[in-house]
């Protein structure tokens, strides 16, 4: 897609006839906060799972609105099944950070996650294949010094 498209909604076209197939995956979560014995595990099937340590990606889509990028923790949007139909409606609220209240998304914090499936899934950051599942996401906190 040209890079003209992609940053005056470009995403949302793109995204439309995927959401229409998009398969929901067993997937499992293990989450961390902070030391190595307190950590929780939850497995169900679902549409997207978001990492984010800023509230913005795409086209402008909030998908995590409390994130705050010097926390050190790692905020997680994930979307469990729904019909496609649901899901496309769903889709705009994105932009105003409003999927969060839907009970079809689940919104935490965790300081370190392993995700795994039953199967091999595609990881991808900013656009770009990173590797497949399982696999652990964290931040390091105070790694990025930036001046303003």
């Amino acid at each position: 897609m040209p890079r003209w498209l992609r940053g005056h909604g470009g995403y949302a076209l793109a995204l439309v006839p995927a959401l229409l197939k998009l398969p929901a995956y067993p997937l499992r979560l293990t989450r961390w906060n902070g030391d190595e014995e307190s950590h929780d595990a939850i497995s169900r099937p679902t549409l997207l799972a978001a990492f984010a340590n800023t509230q913005f990606y795409g086209d402008g889509m909030c998908i995590a609105p409390q994130a705050d990028p010097v926390d050190g923790q790692l905020d997680i949007c994930r979307i469990s099944a729904m019909s496609p139909f649901k899901l496309f409606y769903m889709f705009p609220t994105v932009y105003f950070g409003r999927h969060l209240l839907s009970p079809k998304v689940e919104y935490s914090r965790a300081t370190r996650v392993r995700i795994e499936t039953e199967t091999p899934l595609d990881i991808y950051a900013d656009g770009e294949f990173v590797c497949e599942t399982p696999a652990e996401i964290s931040v390091l906190p105070g790694s990025l010094r930036v001046i303003a």
